[in-house]
């Protein structure tokens, strides 16, 4: 991570570049600007793709630099690097062989912020278990922030916090990949094949996931997944170690503690102890075991700062996070449920698997999407291996990759020849959710979860979820 030491004086006669408008950058243009920088905005669109952005940036004062060739020239004293643009590249390297420091909107508000940080990621799960980790940290003497890869970027907020507040980050692999920051608590949810398009391989994206743990105080890593099992042998702070099934205190060393299932229950323990009731299933209103876990790793991160009655409540309140098995509307008979952060197999696995237990309805999942090199057959296994999933519909890049992982599976035929599943494509993402809505019958479930990233057709799964959304209102 940068070892920039910045105060607001020190901004000033400085030349910034922040390298992609996206959101993580878009509020450090007036955050710099009105510190003394020279801002210039580097961004690979086009003017007229960045539309009204481009002209809110230099009404910010600041200086736009747009389309091919964006990168030219890069000799600012300061360049910020937007998360999804890799920190190797020549142009980065040569400007850091001149004298400039290279950084990231993240690594700056790691290196300035006064509050006490909460870290989270992991393949999947992390949003929404970095969410609930907030909500357990508020309340205390100071406030509780919500940022990272989730909600509002943080650094341009960093001069308003104390000592007393909390703010718990949700930290994407990209991020990690130049971060070594402390950390009160640092979880990694899972760690299983993604974003194999943008990383180097398996290796790579795994050292960039381990090293949230660093120079963590606590970690909370999962006991059920084998990459976190790892970095747990080779952590030396404190363990919390999470699980759906039970726990063998063999594993737990001294200091390390564990959370997981005891029937209906959540309970924690420490090594060598009885284990405490900390949260009834029933009380938790998002379905799933994946959900379950989500909560044990917030409640083991956020430690003394959540007592079992604000534990109960935000479980018992919280409706999940938009876009993450989110349900729309009724129509028809049918119910429609959002899940495009479901952007790869074990995603959409563990989406199925919620359905499957809560709903019991037949299911109709929408699936496909840009192609981030991850294997299929997992995906294959998770559909064809449920009874209840009755239809998969196809679109986007991916949809031959799958199709073929589909008809590779030893269950496909035999489904397909029992009436029990049927395959179905369509050209276009719109044409895929009608597709869906109208193959589907009355006491059945329509489910999108892509098990891919939207950017074969969406600026971002966001936008692929209110897009769904829009549709399914409009049916």
């Amino acid at each position: 991570m940068t070892d920039l030491k910045i105060n607001d004086n020190e901004f000033a006669g400085k030349t910034v570049a922040l390298i992609g408008a996206g959101v993580s950058n878009m509020p450090l243009v007036p955050f710099f600007v009105s510190r003394g920088a020279a801002v210039t905005v580097r961004d690979s669109k086009s003017r007229e793709k960045m539309g009204e952005k481009a002209a809110a940036i230099e009404e910010n004062g600041a200086r736009l630099i747009a389309g091919d060739g964006y990168l030219g020239g890069l000799t600012e004293d300061i360049i910020v690097r937007s998360p999804g643009i890799r920190p190797d590249i020549p142009e980065f390297a040569s400007a850091v062989s001149n004298g400039s420091i290279l950084t990231s909107e993240m690594e700056l508000f790691l290196s300035h912020a006064k509050c006490r940080v909460y870290a989270v990621t992991g393949s999947d799960g992390k949003s929404t278990t970095t969410t609930v980790l907030s909500k357990l940290l508020e309340g205390g003497v100071g406030k509780a922030y919500l940022g990272g890869n989730i909600g509002s970027p943080l650094c341009h907020l960093y001069p308003e916090m104390t000592e007393n507040d909390r703010a718990a980050v949700e930290l994407s692999s990209f991020q990690l990949m130049t971060i070594d920051a402390e950390f009160e608590a640092a979880v990694v949810t899972n760690v299983t094949p993604n974003h194999l398009n943008w990383h180097t391989g398996m290796d790579e994206y795994i050292a960039a996931k381990e090293r949230i743990l660093r120079r963590a105080k606590r970690a909370v890593l999962n006991a059920g997944n084998e990459v976190t099992r790892g970095m747990g042998e080779r952590c030396s702070c404190p363990v919390t170690w999470f699980s759906r099934d039970p726990i063998d205190d063999a594993i737990l060393r001294e200091g390390d503690s564990a959370i997981c299932l005891d029937g209906g229950m959540i309970v924690m323990r420490d090594k060598g102890k009885k284990p405490v009731p900390v949260l009834a299933l029933s009380d938790i209103l998002l379905p799933g075991l994946h959900n379950a876990e989500n909560y044990m790793a917030a409640i083991a991160a956020a430690g003394d700062a959540a007592d079992a009655g604000k534990i109960r409540k935000v479980a018992s309140t919280f409706p999940g996070v938009e876009h993450r098995l989110e349900f729309v509307r009724e129509k028809d008979g049918v119910r429609y449920y959002n899940g495009s952060i479901d952007s790869s197999p074990t995603r959409t696995d563990a989406a199925l698997s919620a359905l499957c237990v809560t709903a019991r309805r037949p299911i109709t999942v929408i699936l496909g999407g840009y192609d981030k090199n991850i294997p299929f057959a997992p995906l294959a296994d998770a559909v064809l291996g449920r009874d209840l999933v009755r239809r998969a519909v196809l679109n986007g890049a991916t949809a031959d990759a799958i199709d073929k992982a589909l008809r590779d599976n030893p269950l496909f035929k035999k489904r397909v020849a029992d009436g029990s599943f049927e395959l179905l494509r369509a050209p276009s993402f719109d044409e895929a959710v009608l597709t869906a809505s109208q193959a589907a019958e009355s006491g059945e479930t329509v489910l999108l979860s892509p098990a891919c990233a939207s950017f074969d057709q969406f600026e971002n799964f966001e936008e692929r979820g209110k897009r769904f959304k829009e549709i399914v209102r409009g049916l």
